[in-house]
């Protein structure tokens, strides 16, 4: 599987009075770092392009982990690998990196395709399958 990678800076407004990243803009990071990803697998908008197939994709986990501290104007690599391609799920997984190398934080996402009209779980389209896998 390749990596998939983007970089970002912390902004001002990202941060606590302190400097610290806000912990919620940590998983705004992750999520954006994500959909970034499937939108350079499917070839436009994400959530579009998965609406199109016909599912919708909500977020069924969010997890992250911290690591080493980011302040405003720091520099960041988030790096992203899908990990898990099940029946119904998918999970990427997100490494944050500090222009030092230093991993800030690792997070990871793991979606449900649902049916617009149930919304209960159904099986992943395979053009969704075969893009998260790097098929194709």
């Amino acid at each position: 599987m390749s990596m998939f990678t983007l970089e970002r800076t912390v902004l001002f407004g990202d941060c606590d009075p302190a400097g610290a990243l806000y912990t919620p803009r940590a998983a705004h990071y992750v999520v954006e770092a994500v959909m970034a990803f499937q939108a350079s697998r499917l070839g436009g908008p994400a959530a579009r392009r998965i609406i199109e197939m016909g599912v919708l994709p909500p977020a069924r986990n969010l997890a992250i982990e911290f690591m080493a501290p980011l302040t405003w104007d720091d520099r960041i690599a988030l790096q992203v690998l899908c990990t898990a391609v099940g029946t119904t799920s998918f999970t990427c997984e997100v490494t944050a990196r500090r222009a030092d190398q230093q991993v800030a934080f690792r997070g990871t996402l793991t979606q449900v395709c649902v049916s617009p009209e149930t919304k209960r779980p159904v099986p992943l389209p395979e053009s969704l399958r075969s893009a998260l896998r790097g098929e194709g």
